[in-house]
């Protein structure tokens, strides 16, 4: 094989990256501020120094060739390394060290955002970009230095700092309760129960947990964002099983209340997640030491 065929230009990456993920030449263009014949030319160029079809096209409808899916998969996580890179060797010459998270949606929104503002404070030096991610992924293939995810020791090939408790919780509006109260488990089984969508089993445990038959569940809409079942059940629609860590402020002003003392031990936790090559990373360290003294204060005012 020509050992060229091996090193395609950034230019044609970047054009066939911007083209994969928007199924369309010209929304490529407006991304890269290149007009629509260069982005096509160069990824023309592409498939012939790859001797393969990379797009299928149907007058001005583009969709990915099998082997096109699978490139754009491939070659995503090395582009985003290489601008993680560049962004920091950038960030580095004006004095400021940058770090990229992967963080769960709702988590990030209401347990780290509020908290970001005292980070800053006392480390204006560090620039911290977040990168929503959801389930189980490769941090290093992403192109993230850390994470923050949901789950329970070990993490193989990680090093992990548990942050808190994935404290699961029976939550429910005030009116819903007030149209149909709950004053034992069973009760429950007259409201409709949301779902989040990467825990669908949490109701079935729940269930076998109060001894219910799961014959008696009323199963409700599935969320991707725990954010938005949380705003279903502030809005009445359901009653939810979620992280008490997600609702502290709705509990607070009384937007959602506890029926019942009967939440679900999911035994997981949120934790920061990093390689361990990544462990001496100055930005990385600031970070986790703050955080760890943060959570570990966070413990010791609720205890």
């Amino acid at each position: 094989m020509n050992i060229h065929r091996l090193a395609p230009s950034m230019s044609m990456l970047l054009a066939f990256d911007a083209a994969a993920r928007h199924c369309s030449f010209t929304r490529a263009s407006d991304e890269l501020s290149l007009t629509q014949s260069a982005v096509s030319r160069q990824i023309q160029a592409l498939e012939e120094l790859l001797e393969v079809k990379l797009f299928e096209r149907d007058g001005r409808h583009i969709r990915l060739t099998e082997v096109g899916v699978m490139y754009a998969q491939d070659i995503a996580p090395a582009l985003a390394r290489i601008s993680g890179a560049s962004a920091r060797v950038g960030a580095f010459r004006k004095g400021v060290s940058s770090l990229n998270l992967a963080i769960l949606p709702t988590f990030g929104e209401r347990w780290l955002m509020p908290k970001l503002g005292m980070f800053y404070r006392h480390h204006p030096g560090v620039m911290l970009h977040l990168h929503t991610r959801i389930g189980e992924y490769d941090i290093t293939e992403l192109g993230m230095d850390a994470a923050i995810n949901v789950g329970v020791d070990p993490w193989p090939g990680l090093i992990s700092h548990p942050l808190v408790d994935e404290e699961m919780v029976l939550v429910a509006s005030p009116d819903a309760l007030a149209r149909q109260p709950i004053r034992e488990p069973v009760d429950v089984c007259g409201h409709l129960l949301l779902q989040i969508a990467v825990r669908s089993e949490a109701w079935h445990h729940w269930f076998t947990a109060q001894g219910l038959p799961s014959g008696y569940m009323r199963l409700g809409p599935h969320f991707e964002f725990s954010a938005h079942m949380i705003q279903a059940a502030t809005a009445g629609i359901g009653i939810a099983l979620v992280a008490r860590c997600l609702v502290t402020e709705e509990l607070q002003d009384g937007r959602l209340v506890l029926p019942l003392n009967a939440g679900l031990d999911s035994r997981r936790h949120y934790s920061l997640l990093y390689p361990p090559e990544k462990s001496k990373f100055p930005p990385l360290a600031t970070f986790r030491d703050w955080l760890l003294a943060y959570s570990d204060s966070l413990a010791t005012d609720m205890g």
